[in-house]
């Protein structure tokens, strides 16, 4: 069995291929949230030391533009080998500081792994059209070309994942980039960062700054940053976007999520039964593709509710790290008292609390951040625990009439992040899919978060910006079109022309 992740030295920067350690900084505590005790320090950067990662970044990058893309995607074909190769020990990390299953962790490597092999084909993403002969004499062609230094600030719940939807494609493309990681769970951005060195990565290419808002704020005002990549909640994606747009970036910004699982009258509930158990009671809930609301239709709620509930009081809640754990410990105490904050308020709006997972302690991690499954029921469109994201695992029930009316709810919802139906009905599952304003959609899959060349992203409040991450619409956000006309003297019409030029 893989050893846990057990170091206790301060967690700092990583700038023009070094580590830099920061004694004299601001520090915040890391936590392992299966046992509640700090088990690091990680500095937080000053803009000085932001700015000097910028400064690295700018260095580099003519010389890393400039390389053929041949051989950068050689460079991330041997990071892709050194990542598969140490797949346990990130595992490892993000179980020790974020509380998911180990098991779970691994999947997260291999989602970003997908990204990384997704990004070793930028020779051929790369290609632009042409056009020969548009004119007499003049040929037409279009080139992508970097945007130069791109930043990414990224969320605690999937530390490596997430940094590779957008950091792979980023520098294959010809960028150097900045990550800013979540300060929740620090370790694997530096891990990764070494990883890249031992792969030849030129230094400058990729930095990391550990912090807080002053970080984030420093890269969204500082002029050698062309583009940031963000995800997180709602609010502060918007603010992401706002500053980003008012200082010239680009910017993509993924915001928060209350994905929706439908289950018809014909729905195998079994297996939408094993579906809501897993998208929305694993990690805890904390995933941004987690299901938390069940739209049950017709007389299904009568029939699915019980199996619920019997599943959820029989989750197996341990430390991630033990092989028969089925759920961990959420991220921090903070976390934990929003969490069981939110299911009292739910238990005030009158819905019916079918499974209570406040107060949960677990024999030898009695200071753990553990919450149980939570399952209510007869929950209605203007409770706040429909509302809101709890980023938790509160699975909430709302019984509907019918499939229109299923449908509307989803749709008059804020948020568009993920949607799930489960039916056994073609033309359901073509009409649902066709009509429901969400920007990911599964049928008869809970979390169908799109495989590394489809891209990932929500609509309405999901997402601020007009690209999703990563495929092809992240190398459409990470570089700029160019677009050349060319002719030689030989065909050149003499005199000068003062008509608008036409094809001819």
């Amino acid at each position: 069995m893989t050893a846990a992740f057990t170091a206790t030295q301060d967690v700092g920067n990583f700038i023009d291929g070094a580590p830099i350690s920061l004694a004299a900084n601001r520090k915040q505590a890391v936590y392992n949230p299966a046992t509640g005790a700090v088990a690091r320090q990680v500095v937080l950067s000053s803009a000085e030391e932001v700015n000097d990662a910028v400064k690295s970044a700018r260095r580099a990058f003519p010389t890393w533009a400039d390389m053929p893309p041949i051989r950068r995607a050689r460079i991330m074909n041997k990071f892709l080998a050194l990542m598969n190769e140490h797949t346990d020990a990130l595992a490892a990390m993000i179980t020790a500081e974020h509380g998911k299953v180990f098991s779970d962790a691994q999947g997260e490597v291999a989602r970003g792994i997908d990204i990384i092999e997704f990004a070793c084909g930028i020779p051929q993403l790369l290609k632009g059209d042409y056009t020969d002969q548009v004119s007499t004499g003049i040929d037409n062609w279009t080139m992508r070309q970097p945007l130069g230094v791109v930043a990414g600030i990224t969320p605690f719940n999937f530390p490596v994942m997430v940094p590779c939807w957008m950091f792979p494609v980023a520098i294959a493309a010809g960028n150097c980039f900045i990550l800013k990681p979540s300060e929740r769970d620090p370790s694997p951005s530096l891990f990764m960062a070494d990883l890249l060195m031992q792969a030849g990565l030129p230094k400058g290419v990729f930095n990391v700054v550990q912090g807080d808002k002053l970080a984030v704020d420093t890269l969204l005002q500082h002029p050698g940053v062309s583009a940031v990549s963000f995800v997180g909640s709602t609010p502060i994606a918007h603010y992401v976007h706002q500053q980003g747009s008012q200082y010239g970036k680009r910017v993509q910004a993924l915001g928060g999520a209350k994905n929706h699982m439908v289950v018809m009258p014909d729905a195998d509930l079994d297996q939408a039964v094993d579906a809501l158990i897993g998208a929305g009671y694993g990690s805890a809930g904390e995933r941004c593709m987690a299901i938390s609301v069940a739209v049950l239709v017709g007389d299904v709620g009568d029939k699915i509710v019980p199996m619920l509930a019997e599943r959820v009081k029989k989750l197996k809640i341990l430390n991630g790290m033990e092989s028969a754990a089925e759920m961990g410990p959420v991220v921090t105490k903070q976390a934990l008292e929003r969490i069981e904050g939110y299911i009292g308020i739910g238990v005030e709006e009158g819905a019916k609390l079918v499974v209570d997972g406040r107060g949960v302690k677990i024999a030898g991690h009695e200071d753990g951040f553990f919450t149980g499954g939570t399952l209510f029921d007869n929950v209605t469109t203007e409770m706040k625990i429909y509302k809101e994201e709890i980023f938790g695992p509160v699975l909430s029930c709302v019984r509907v009439a019918d499939f229109a009316e299923a449908l509307q709810i989803i749709n008059d919802h804020e948020f568009g992040n993920g949607v799930s139906c489960y039916t056994r009905d073609g033309n359901v599952a073509r009409e649902f899919s066709r009509r429901v304003q969400v920007g990911m959609v599964g049928i008869n899959v809970p979390i169908p978060v799109p495989m590394a060349w489809h891209g990932f992203g929500g609509w309405k409040r999901s997402l601020f910006g007009d690209m999703h991450a990563y495929g092809e619409e992240g190398v459409r956000f990470y570089t700029k079109q160019k677009s050349i006309m060319q002719r030689w003297p030989e065909s050149t019409a003499q005199g000068a022309e003062f008509a608008m030029p036409v094809s001819k």
